[in-house]
């Protein structure tokens, strides 16, 4: 049995799986949340530890078999999802959407405005700040949009692990 949050069975969402996500709720004080205040959503309490200061935020989702344990959060509208792990200090947010089949590669903070830069696999795409489209689209935008300066160099560098990472 949880100790450290419940599942309100009556405020609950469907992935987009159609998996049922229930909000948690706090039993006890830890970490920044106090007792009684409500979380995020999860398919079961084998998502979030009951250990630690874990903890699902707002509308942030955790399902399948991903976990979040140690002092890691996960809020604003992400999503964690299949076996990923999100553990120790790490901090999830935003609209992030983190797979545990190896399939996305964030890299933040990074350009001009210390943004987060989303690669994806399955459709060799990138999506950061107000681009959305191809990694080739994109390395070419940058070289467009930046020339040589740090902020294409860092984007280069990013282009290509991300190219390495996936295989491309």
């Amino acid at each position: 049995m949880n100790k450290k949050y419940t599942l309100v069975k009556t405020d609950t969402k469907a992935s987009r799986d159609g998996r049922t996500l229930f909000r948690i709720k706090a039993k006890l004080s830890f970490g920044t949340v106090v007792k009684g205040e409500l979380g995020g959503y999860v398919e079961s309490t084998s998502n979030v530890a009951d250990n630690g200061d874990a903890w699902v935020y707002g509308d942030a989702w955790v399902y399948g078999n991903a976990q979040v344990y140690g002092d890691a959060w996960v809020y604003g509208n992400a999503q964690v999802y299949g076996n990923a792990q999100v553990y120790g200090n790490a901090w999830v947010s935003g609209n992030a959407q983190v797979s545990g089949n190896a399939d996305i590669l964030i890299i933040s903070p990074i350009g001009s405005r210390n943004a987060t830069a989303t690669f994806t696999k399955s459709d060799q795409s990138v999506a950061t700040g107000c681009f959305r489209g191809t990694i080739d689209a994109f390395e070419k935008a940058v070289i467009k949009t930046h020339g040589t300066n740090k902020y294409s160099q860092a984007y280069q560098i990013a282009i290509q692990l991300a190219k390495i990472v996936f295989g491309l």
